[in-house]
């Protein structure tokens, strides 16, 4: 018995030791990325991305030019991917919990069809819808605009097929009660169910916002002028054959970071909080 006991112990430690092995790993690239924003521009030329902290060269220079006159044009990509983030987190919530809804608990013709389309178009890589939806954007004239950014990534396939597996396991007769009660089928969504799918909205706020705040691609092939850049293609412009402004492309980096830490913790708490609420009594 005490040697079954020493031996779980050893098995503990390992995996302990394991999992903060992957843990470091993980953060290596967050932390080199910390150290070279407090690093000179020359620097970073002569030794490139490093884990090595020296003390003596550490400076704040690159983070007073991202609050000085030349970080101007990189708070407007900023502001940018805060709007183009925050419309399309609530967009997309809204939409597709409504789309993914009405899948999961109304019957009416097609509903398989159109399920079935959906599980298409989310085995079909972006990278193939990028020339169809790239031509409707140019056929609509909002090239260079919010909306070619927001308007084709509203109802993300992903995001309706989550809503609707989470809303399947729903009670049908919280919907038969809100009938009875004289409620509409939209206040039956909005009073009843969707305070019940609050799980769902925080992780796919997470996700969205993530994926958004992170998108390249798309905003490259759709955004014109510098001052409607998002802060990826914009830091991106950053590094040129003509020159390298490592200063403000480290330090943007490291500040970028801060609203996805904060949409993360916003929204771990309503997640928490919403696998408590609500609930069936027998």
């Amino acid at each position: 018995m005490k040697k079954k006991k020493n031996t779980d112990k050893l098995l503990s430690f390992l995996l302990l030791v394991l999992f903060g092995v992957v843990v470091c790993i993980a953060l290596f690239p967050i932390f080199s990325l910390i150290v070279a924003s407090f690093s000179p521009a020359s620097d970073l030329m002569r030794y490139g991305l490093t884990a090595e902290l020296f003390l003596s060269p550490i400076n704040v220079e690159n983070y007073l030019s991202v609050f000085g006159s030349e970080g101007g044009q990189y708070w407007k990509w900023y502001i940018n991917s805060l709007i183009i983030s925050a419309v399309l987190i609530v967009l997309s919530l809204f939409f597709s919990s409504m789309v993914g809804y009405a899948l999961a608990l109304y019957e009416f013709k097609g509903k398989r069809l159109i399920f079935v389309i959906v599980l298409l178009v989310l085995m079909i890589p972006f990278e193939i819808l990028m020339l169809p939806l790239f031509r409707l954007v140019v056929t609509t004239q909002l090239v260079d605009t919010y909306f070619a950014v927001i308007l084709p990534l509203i109802v993300a396939p992903v995001a309706v097929f989550f809503f609707r597996q989470y809303a399947v396991g729903l009670p049908k007769e919280l919907m038969d009660s809100g009938r009875i009660d004289g409620c509409t089928e939209f206040g039956i969504f909005f009073k009843i169910m969707a305070p019940l799918m609050l799980p769902s909205f925080a992780a796919m706020a997470i996700l969205q916002g993530l994926s958004s705040w992170n998108n390249f691609l798309w905003p490259l092939l759709v955004l014109r002028s510098n001052d409607m850049f998002t802060l990826p293609v914009g830091l991106a412009t950053l590094l040129t054959p003509y020159g390298n402004n490592y200063s403000l492309l480290f330090s943007g980096s490291v500040l970028s970071v801060i609203p996805i830490i904060i949409l993360f913790l916003f929204f771990q708490r309503f997640f928490i909080a919403g696998l408590t609420a609500g609930g069936v009594k027998g």
